[in-house]
């Protein structure tokens, strides 16, 4: 895949179709092939960029000890690439928080938002798991925690369904950098955006998998609720990745609010 340079890091990423630019991100379980299902509907209509994010796939590490760390990487990601201010954004779970941030920090840089499985901030009992999975990828690295990263991504009956998709997610995840994963887990445990929520501009879309237990629907309408303006759909039947789950239920609500190109 193709590199960039970012402030002397690597940056893997892919750009497939013409149109109006979209940016995905992915969550902090998987990295850019997580979107393959859904890149040849996108593409067909709009110029889409995929990055991994640093410590994924061939993107260099970094020492990021927050989300909005990350959310500036990716605008100057942004630049590097020469995506306009006009550049839709879609992230999913970490890559939801991620956008977010980068809605809040550079808002004038992208256009339209939609984050899909995403919280203003973890109540403390669900904010233990992340300090826990630091804690096993710092002293045992990636194996340690895949088991229990991919039961936080999908419900158990697609488990049970697909099988082939849990291994080969987990073959994807276990390659990537153990320290910036537990990095990342700790900004994700520390993470509030109540406050700055309201000020975020950009049309925004709010999805939710109905079954998802990492980032349950009640969570994510708060999310909706706080930024002006923004909509909020549920995507029935889906958990933490409705890329692989319901990918065409995804596709159709982010190309109703994306709109049709000119």
């Amino acid at each position: 895949m193709p590199m960039i340079q970012v402030d002397g890091l690597q940056v893997e990423y892919t750009q497939t179709g013409t149109g109006p630019d979209l940016l995905l991100l992915h969550s902090l379980l998987t990295e850019l092939s997580v979107f393959e299902q859904v890149l040849p509907v996108l593409a067909s209509a709009r110029r889409v960029s995929c990055i991994n994010l640093p410590g994924f796939g061939a993107s260099s590490p970094a020492e990021f000890v927050s989300v909005a760390d990350y959310a500036d990487h990716v605008a100057r990601s942004m630049d590097a690439l020469q995506l306009p201010a006009t550049t839709a954004v879609f992230g999913n779970g970490f890559g939801a928080f991620v956008a977010l941030e980068l809605a809040i920090r550079h808002g004038t840089r992208i256009g339209r938002l939609v984050v899909a499985d995403t919280v203003a901030a973890f109540p403390e009992p669900a904010r233990l798991p992340f300090r826990g999975m630091a804690e096993k990828v710092r002293a045992n690295g990636m194996q340690a925690v895949l088991d229990t990263a991919i039961g936080r991504m999908f419900p158990a009956p697609f488990q049970a369904a697909h099988p082939e998709v849990v291994a080969q997610r987990k073959a994807k995840l276990a390659p990537a950098n153990a320290e910036c994963f537990a990095r990342a887990c700790l900004a994700l445990a520390a993470l509030d955006l109540r406050p700055h929520l309201g000020g975020i501009r950009n049309p925004t879309l709010v999805l939710c998998g109905a079954l998802d237990q990492t980032t349950p629907a009640p969570l994510a309408q708060e999310v909706a609720k706080a930024i002006p303006g923004a909509l909020y759909r549920e995507i029935a039947g889906s958990g933490h990745c409705p890329m692989l789950e319901h990918p065409e239920a995804l596709v159709a609500a982010m190309s109703a609010f994306l709109g049709s190109p000119a």
